[in-house]
């Protein structure tokens, strides 16, 4: 009897500290059920990890150091209900083996260059060409597939950093970048970039978060309500290049002035829109670098949930998720069709290092390169 009785009590001991680990795995996973411990990992000898930041809204937003990526940003919906409105993946793993731009924080240059190659004070650099033959995001190896050295400063702000030696991808030039992400008490993803360099080099920095504001990535963003603050798009070739040319929208399908739903706009007898497979264009902002001026708001019907995009960068590259295929499997093993996100990318014009009629992207030894975007999320019942 004594031997049952210790039997029975050992048993319920393991069953206690199993409910008590389970208890406690539970409580350490995020809003967004991501489990920390899937994003840590060694990559090219630096450690990734997850950083979580909240506000007293109870809104969340998680980001990995590797590639500067957000991964999840949970905000409430018409109903008061907390959605996760961007695509990601739930561990680093994925985020490594898988090619995407989910969440990064692109560098050294955002979107295209002409066949990767510009000239510098007579010398020609030549970038890898990484996509239709055009440097792509900084390249195969931009920094959306490095580590970032990441420092949390309190609970709504966090610190990266990314050196980026002289060479890195063909760029010239030693350079120190940061993004500084905050959570701000208004519901708003507030991200900053700043970068130097001790040669003379271009620079253009990006958030590429994919956002689907119904909170689920099933359901496509065709019927989202789009506003941009732009007159004119820098039209693009085949290749999806911009041409140097600044064309008018007149009213045209791709004008978002009088805000529309974006299937309205994805007119495939429009050469642009043939060109992009949908929408990826760089729109050119009327709002001549004004912080507080509204350059984009996108509204999910389904939800209820807005977001409104503020930047002191000329342009917005606003691309409709045209080339997500269903191959890709994201978080809670959702698979990502087509267009079922869209990116909203500040940036400077595509392609400026070779158009110089438009505002330049040169960074100089002794300047500081800072850009300044603001995702706000809100809900209209």
């Amino acid at each position: 009897m004594k031997n049952i009785s210790k039997i029975l009590l050992g048993a319920s001991t393991c069953l206690a500290i199993f409910a008590c680990n389970s208890k406690t795995q539970e409580n350490a996973l995020t809003l967004s059920g991501l489990n920390p411990t899937n994003f840590e990992a060694e990559v090219n000898g630096k450690t990734t990890q997850l950083y979580t930041l909240k506000n007293s809204n109870g809104m969340e937003v998680c980001i990995t150091n590797f590639g500067g990526r957000i991964v999840s940003v949970m905000v409430p919906d018409k109903n008061g209900n907390f959605q996760d409105v961007v695509l990601g993946f739930d561990s680093i793993a994925d985020y490594i083996n898988i090619p995407s731009d989910f969440g990064a924080s692109i560098g050294r240059y955002a979107n295209r260059i002409n066949q990767g190659k510009f000239v510098l004070d007579g010398d020609t650099i030549q970038l890898p060409q990484n996509n239709f033959g055009h440097c792509l995001h900084g390249g195969p190896t931009g920094w959306q597939y490095q580590v970032y050295a990441g420092e949390q400063l309190n609970d709504s702000t966090l610190y990266l950093t990314m050196q980026s030696a002289d060479g890195d991808n063909n760029f010239p030039g030693n350079v120190t970048a940061h993004v500084t992400y905050t959570l701000l008490s208004n519901n708003s993803i507030d991200i900053k970039y700043d970068a130097t360099t001790d040669k003379k080099t271009v620079i253009n920095m990006t958030n590429h978060s994919y956002f689907n504001l119904s909170g689920n990535p099933q359901n496509a963003i065709t019927d989202n309500i789009l506003y941009v603050n732009a007159d004119s798009i820098t039209p693009v070739d085949s290749t999806f290049m911009t041409t140097g040319e600044m064309l008018a929208l007149n009213e045209n399908c791709m004008d978002f002035r009088n805000a529309k739903p974006i299937n309205e706009a994805i007119d495939m007898n429009n050469q642009q829109i043939k060109f992009g497979n949908g929408i990826d264009h760089n729109y050119v902002l009327n709002t001549k670098g004004n912080i507080n001026e509204v350059a984009v708001k996108l509204t999910s019907p389904t939800s209820g949930i807005t977001l409104s995009v503020y930047t002191d960068e000329p342009g917005i590259q606003v691309y409709t998720g045209n080339f997500l295929d269903g191959t890709v499997i994201g978080k809670k093993g959702i698979v990502y069709n087509q267009r079922t996100a869209i990116c909203l990318e500040s940036q400077h014009y595509p392609d400026s290092p070779n158009k110089p009629q438009w505002p330049s992207v040169v960074l100089e030894p002794g300047q500081t390169y800072q850009s300044h975007c603001i995702f706000q999320f809100g809900v209209e019942k």
